[in-house]
């Protein structure tokens, strides 16, 4: 079905960006602009006015977007409905995961289905929380994985399973040896933060901030991308950090890395399912989410 056009301008609409929806679509923005163009086309008509130097709506932008939705919609409940006759559960799933949980705890999570799954085709899509959010906001993923708040607008969130955050140190570091250290001795340390916007890095600004820490008290010694990056860092001697423990599985086992937790006060977090409230789910989708709420993640720890 030829609702591809229809997901570009309803992705446009919502992030009011045709740069913006290059990126969450993988489309050159000239190839953004031709799909719009397209459309304009047919209904002989401006669908966006960008005349004060943003995208907005007109009017029959906004008729268009609000049927463009249901026709969505209906194409989906379709699928559903034929599945279902069929009895043949195939079909497609895109996942957003905010970094920790797609490259941590997913790989083993989707491997595992697709042994039960083979007909169904699973997309992952790797960003910081922030990111996955804009991603589900804008449709282009199924459902979302995400560490740190979310804004609970056109959002349902569940809690999947926890996560503790631990602090990191090289096998050389004079704490290698001990269990735990004081968050006072957090500021006398290089430090190596996450970039914003992640949910990790939310996570420890909220922490410090409760112990009256500023980041400004802080010595910090470098900002990543990464948790990979971070853990390279404190391997080579850059500092020290704090990460998930699904993070630090490997390097833990293997001694190249040091855990230690903090004596005052432990850092826990959720691991959030997120999906729209307005979501018109697959088969596909409804096996996967029953697969995952079941899955048994502690024993990946093991």
């Amino acid at each position: 079905m030829e609702d591809h056009k229809l997901k570009v301008f309803c992705t446009v609409a919502e992030t009011k960006s045709f740069s913006k929806t290059s990126e969450i679509i993988h489309l050159t923005q000239p190839a953004v602009s031709l799909q719009i163009q397209a459309l304009e086309e047919v209904y002989e008509t401006k669908l966006f006015d960008r005349s004060s130097g943003t995208v907005t709506l007109t009017p029959a932008g906004e008729v268009l977007y609000k049927y463009a939705k249901e026709i969505l919609a209906l194409y989906a409940s379709a699928e559903k409905v034929i599945e279902k006759l069929t009895g043949l559960v195939k079909g497609s799933i895109t996942i957003g995961a905010s970094s920790n949980i797609g490259n941590y705890l997913l790989p083993s999570v989707i491997t595992d289905f697709m042994k039960t799954h083979p007909k169904i085709k699973i997309h992952l899509l790797v960003g910081n929380t922030k990111r996955v959010i804009e991603l589900l906001n804008s449709g282009n993923i199924d459902l979302g994985l995400v560490e740190g708040d979310v804004v609970r607008q056109k959002i349902v969130a569940k809690k999947l399973i926890s996560d503790e955050l631990l602090v990191i140190v090289s096998p050389n570091h004079s704490w290698a040896k001990k269990k735990e250290v004081s968050i006072s001795d957090l500021v006398k340390e290089p430090f190596i933060f996450r970039e914003a916007g992640s949910g990790t890095r939310q996570m420890i600004e909220k922490f410090l901030n409760r112990h009256e820490i500023m980041l400004q008290d802080m010595k910090v010694s470098i900002v990543l991308g990464s948790t990979e990056a971070i853990k390279d860092a404190v391997e080579n001697g850059l500092g020290i950090s704090i990460i998930s423990r699904w993070a630090a599985r490997k390097e833990s086992k293997y001694g190249t890395l040091r855990i230690l937790s903090i004596k005052e006060e432990k850092i826990v977090r959720d691991f959030s399912l997120i999906i729209n409230k307005n979501l018109v789910s697959s088969n596909a989708l409804d096996e996967f989410l029953t697969f995952l709420k079941a899955y048994q993640f502690d024993r990946l720890l093991s």
